[in-house]
């Protein structure tokens, strides 16, 4: 349990489904950082999150969710996931070619044809 001066928190994960820094990439640390580069006076010296959305322009709900994933991982709540559907197409192949298709053909097919 880490101790701030207005702040208690207690990271809440089962170790098994913690992951650390170190599996972070060097981005993602660094933006992990600079997130709680902001969040820092409110833990520290419990300035309000409405007065840090106002100076650094960013949305009440943002900093709120930060917060929130912040107490329950750490640090490394504060990195962005990466997506897990990345890389991966919704769109059967046969429509893709159909697409990629009519998009090459010269020339262009006008919208009532398609």
């Amino acid at each position: 349990m880490v101790k701030w001066p207005h702040i208690s928190l207690l990271v809440a994960v089962p170790l098994e489904e913690r992951i650390g820094l170190s599996e972070l990439t060097e981005e993602q640390r660094q933006q992990a950082m600079e997130r709680f580069h902001i969040l820092r006076p409110f833990f520290e010296e419990g300035v309000p999150l409405t007065r840090i959305a106002r100076i650094q322009s960013i949305p009440i709900r943002t900093l709120r969710r930060w917060v929130h994933l912040f107490r329950k991982h750490g640090l490394v709540g504060l990195a962005r996931k990466q997506r897990s559907d990345r890389g991966k197409r919704r769109i059967p192949a046969e429509m893709v070619q159909l697409i990629e298709g009519l998009a090459l053909q010269k020339p262009a097919p006008s919208v009532a044809a398609i």
